[in-house]
């Protein structure tokens, strides 16, 4: 694997990055420590979690998921993992932190209990990358900054970064941290994958031209793009059960990702994986980090063997008649991912 630093921060990571959001959840303990053990043993020294986290987010599971990171974590190296994790932020209806008493605004409060909770959990007195979930668009950014800024020279986070963030906010937050003085986002979380290319357009400018990394989460458009809901929903899957059992907000996010076009297009591209002699999974994170832009892709799994498919990526290069077969698939199929409610990002 490569090496990318994040941003203009002093830290640099693999360009595999493993998720964690169903350690708690799809995942318990025994297996998450048997998916983080292989990530390991194949050379990923970047993790990422979320204090909300595992998903589906609920009341009595939150915080689980860096529990039982934190729990694996003590058993390692600490100086040789990257750890991020992020604070909630409004959530924009999707979830409000019970331990807050559902209070979600990014000041200054709020972030200290929440990286110092994050601590806690993760048994460990740092954080290598501390993210603001989703954004807080009625905070001024340069206080939010600022407060970041404190939980860093106290030394408990050494880099900040932000997720589903607009490019609007980005180049907002980029502005107010330059005015103000304060610390800086060096990464952005955002979803970006063969079913929703649209970081590729503003928002890649700006990470190519302020000099902030994109962390691409979703690289495989929730499972989509490993082709198990070509034919029907499989058993088990997170939008099966959002379909079959969630409520109207995870009904509608399913629906985003799973639906005719979403379908059509990875059939399309399935081909092209094929014809190269490669998984489409492969295939979908080969082109995530083939983006100038991507420090490092950020990579889920239920299973160890999930994980090993995912890892046939690493070594894996697309020419460019391949990638020029991908983005025919775009202009057959623009923008497949539906937009409804969707926040252009």
């Amino acid at each position: 694997m490569q090496r990318r630093r994040l941003g203009q921060s002093g830290i640099s990571v693999t360009d595999i990055c493993m998720g964690t959001m169903t350690f708690g959840s799809q995942c318990d303990q025994t297996l998450s420590f048997q998916i983080l053990d292989f990530a390991l043993d194949q050379g990923i020294d970047f993790y990422d979690a979320a204090e909300m986290y595992p998903v589906p987010p609920k009341e009595e599971t939150f915080g689980i998921t860096e529990e039982i990171f934190g729990n694996w974590l003590k058993t390692k190296p600490r100086a040789e993992i990257i750890v991020a994790t992020k604070i909630t932020g409004p959530g924009h209806g999707w979830f409000s932190p019970p331990v807050r008493g559902g209070r979600t605004a990014l000041d200054g409060l709020q972030i200290r209990r929440a990286v110092e909770a994050s601590l806690r959990r993760l048994q460990t007195d740092y954080i290598d990358l501390y993210q603001t979930h989703w954004p807080d668009h009625h905070m001024r950014y340069e206080d939010t900054l600022a407060s970041l800024e404190r939980m860093r020279d106290e030394g408990k986070i050494r880099a900040i970064g932000c997720s589903n963030e607009t490019s609007w906010g980005l180049m907002k937050s980029l502005w107010a941290a330059e005015k103000h003085r304060t610390a800086r986002y060096d990464t952005v979380q955002n979803n970006f994958s063969l079913i929703n290319r649209r970081c590729e357009s503003e928002l890649a400018q700006v990470c190519r031209q302020e000099s902030v990394s994109l962390l691409p989460y979703s690289p495989l458009g929730g499972g989509v793009l490993s082709g198990k809901y070509n034919a029907s929903l499989p058993q088990g899957g997170r939008f099966t059960d959002y379909l079959e059992n969630g409520g109207e907000r995870q009904k509608s996010m399913a629906e985003r990702f799973v639906n005719e076009r979403t379908i059509a297009a990875c059939k399309k591209l399935s081909e092209i994986a094929e014809s190269i002699g490669s998984s489409l999974v492969a295939m979908a994170l080969a082109w995530s980090r083939q983006h100038d832009f991507v420090a490092s892709t950020i990579v889920g799994a239920t299973t160890v063997e999930q994980l090993a498919e995912s890892m046939a990526a690493r070594d894996l290069v697309l020419d460019d008649e391949t990638m020029e077969r991908i983005d025919q698939v775009e202009v057959e199929i623009p923008n497949p991912l539906r937009e409804d409610g969707l926040r252009r990002l």
